[in-house]
């Protein structure tokens, strides 16, 4: 998904599930609207606790792209279908002038 598709899904108040799965220091930096954080070493222990129905669509994202990967791949492991990653990663949403939450 493209920066300019979820900031278009945010504002129009319809974003997916979004999990950012940087380090708790990152995220507290900044995040995309929305997100849920949950660091990349702890989705597939805690896939019970992404709030999203395993058809919903859920967009992952880290700093550039290794992280959000492995988490992507624990997510489909454990039954999410519509696993989807930002493009350009948080790295991307910031050179888009994405809007930032901390």
């Amino acid at each position: 998904m493209t920066s300019h598709e979820l900031i278009s899904r945010i504002e129009a108040g319809t974003p997916p599930v979004i999990l950012d799965v940087r380090s708790e220091w990152e995220f507290e930096r900044g995040h995309v609207p929305g997100a849920t954080h949950v660091p990349f070493w702890n989705v597939a222990s805690h896939i019970d606790k992404i709030a999203a129905a395993k058809t919903d669509q859920v967009v992952v994202y880290c700093g550039h792209g290794p992280r959000a990967q492995w988490a992507g791949a624990a997510l489909r492991k454990g039954g999410f279908e519509n696993v989807v990653l930002l493009d350009g990663h948080w790295s991307g949403w910031v050179r888009e002038a994405g809007p930032i939450q901390r």
